[in-house]
């Protein structure tokens, strides 16, 4: 009896312990490489932001299928476009919940009052929410939005009119960004009430896939499933974001089990990863540049003799070869040729380092001048190895008598100060926001972008800016198309920039993990991942 009785009890824990680990919640943990600069996407631009907060937290009238720039309706179910092309008239998605938190419980659903808010919010100065921006709403301004959006009006519960001041080909796929994600006007009321304005920033509330649970600073992001979520409840039960900006680092964690998803594997580890039967590379084309910032304002870059001889001096193939381990293309052009609009037609910036030197001579400055080149630590979507990058272009520019010193300065300083212009070049990348060339240009080169500091170049040419504006407002796509293929002209004759590559993009994860793509803006989502035991 006493025997039964053990293997009863034995039997009894062995159930216990089955039946808890089928209960206990699925646990998904990316190693992202970098922190957010805070949760209220609308105020920055890195994708590392938009990871933690647009991709998991909140919801847009508009979004992409996964893995393309394909649109979809999101809180919008359906919309229509006046014959003149400057009002459109959304009709919302009914039953749509926001978040409930320990900071925040909502009384009421989705509806027109929080589209008309999340908008408006970064265009009306007179609005308090308005001055919380302290650098100003990159993308609203950087795009134009105060002077394309005329109003955006409630009809009613679940209908939301906007009107243009001029029709815009890419208001649609803008609509799908990040910056325009839909926050709680009641959450915004609460906030205003109590004085604490600062908080969309740390406590988000949204209606996405995921609900902010918390954040420890360069360390940690926790969420957990969206029991409520309007395309039904995520697979997975929580969501971890452990930061880590070393790529071997996150490769270790990965391999350890410590993560199931690892973004921006190093190229040089792309076949061990494939080699792993563990671990599988999901890879993807990118709408992506690497490149080498230029501060035009400041001499000598203010000249484009100076410029020009720069971009000469980069050997492009071994920089690929050594940063990317092959896994990318030479770069002339602001955007890569699967963007729609890419002019092949231009002049290469190939290797001329006689040529180079004329150019720098003719400028005045024959024997070279001094510099420096300002990096990032860690790794990002648009360049493997940031830090090796300056030092490659270190090594190249020092053939024509140029002497970089190369400063390595946290990011979301890095970004801030070259905002405020005190940079002189800098070690950056693009990727795309929507799958329109507009994206590359203007958020980068319109002179309104001068005002916020999205344009980081402060390159400002009128006739440029007309351009770009006109293609915006320009409804045919095959005259749009020569618009751009002329932006791209006028840009490689001015050199803003010195274009390095286009990189190609890949996350590495575990074989279990399932629902997982790459994007072609590089933007990650976990709402439709799944671990498969």
């Amino acid at each position: 009896m006493k025997k039964f009785a053990l293997t009863m009890t034995a039997s009894l824990l062995m159930m216990m312990s089955q039946a808890s680990y089928a209960d206990s919640p699925k646990t998904l943990k990316v190693c992202t490489e970098a922190s957010p600069d805070g949760f209220d996407y609308s105020l920055y631009h890195a994708n590392s932001t938009a990871d933690a907060s647009s991709e998991t937290i909140y919801n847009r009238l508009i979004d992409f299928v996964p893995g393309t720039t394909e649109l979809r309706p999101a809180l919008a179910e359906r919309w229509e476009i006046s014959e003149d092309g400057k009002t459109y008239t959304f009709h919302l998605r009914q039953g749509v919940k926001f978040h409930t938190t320990d900071w925040f419980t909502p009384t009421r659903e989705f509806n027109a009052d929080d589209v008309v808010y999340s908008l408006t919010r970064q265009l009306d100065e007179t609005s308090p929410w308005y001055k919380t921006a302290a650098q100003g709403w990159f993308y609203a301004q950087a795009m134009d939005f105060k002077n394309l959006i005329e109003s955006v009006k409630k009809i009613d519960e679940h209908t939301v009119e906007v009107k243009l001041t001029r029709p815009e080909a890419p208001f649609l796929a803008d609509l799908a960004m990040g910056f325009t994600s839909i926050l709680s006007s009641e959450y915004a009321a609460q906030l205003e009430k109590s004085g604490n304005l600062r908080d969309m920033d740390t406590k988000p509330i949204g209606t996405g896939p995921f609900v902010f649970k918390r954040y420890n600073k360069d360390q940690m992001i926790r969420y957990q499933a969206n029991a409520d979520y309007f395309r039904g409840k995520p697979k997975i039960d929580q969501l971890i974001f452990s930061i880590a900006p070393d790529a071997s680092v996150r490769l270790q964690r990965l391999k350890a089990g410590e993560c199931d998803v690892m973004l921006y594997p190093s190229p040089q580890d792309w076949a061990a990863i494939e080699a792993d039967e563990k671990l599988k590379l999901v890879k993807g084309s990118a709408l992506t540049t690497s490149y080498l910032q230029l501060n035009t304002q400041k001499p000598p870059l203010d000249n484009k003799m100076v410029r020009r001889a720069l971009a000469l001096a980069v050997d492009r193939p071994n920089l690929i070869n050594v940063v990317t381990a092959g896994a990318g293309a030479p770069a002339t052009n602001p955007y890569p040729e699967t963007q729609w609009s890419y002019n092949a037609d231009l002049p290469k910036f190939e290797l001329n380092i006689e040529e180079a030197k004329k150019l720098l001579a003719e400028a005045g400055y024959p024997d070279g001048f001094n510099t420096e080149i300002w990096v990032r630590p860690g790794t990002s979507g648009s360049n493997p190895n940031p830090k090796l990058t300056a030092e490659i272009l270190q090594a190249d520019f020092k053939k024509i008598g140029v002497n970089a010193d190369i400063k390595t300065i946290e990011w979301g300083e890095l970004l801030r100060r070259a905002r405020d212009g005190e940079h002189t070049t800098a070690v950056l990348g693009w990727a795309s926001d929507n799958g329109d060339p507009d994206n590359f240009l203007s958020n980068n080169f319109s002179c309104s972008g001068l005002v916020d500091g999205s344009n980081f170049s402060r390159w400002c040419d009128e006739e440029f800016d007309k351009l770009l504006k006109d293609a915006r407002a320009e409804t045919n796509h095959e005259k749009r198309v020569e618009m751009y293929r002329q932006a791209q002209a006028m840009f490689n004759d001015t050199v803003p920039w010195v274009t390095l590559f286009h990189p190609l993009s890949a996350l590495a994860v575990n074989k279990k993990v399932t629902g997982i793509v790459a994007s072609p803006l590089t933007l990650n989502s976990y709402a439709d991942a799944d671990i498969i035991e």
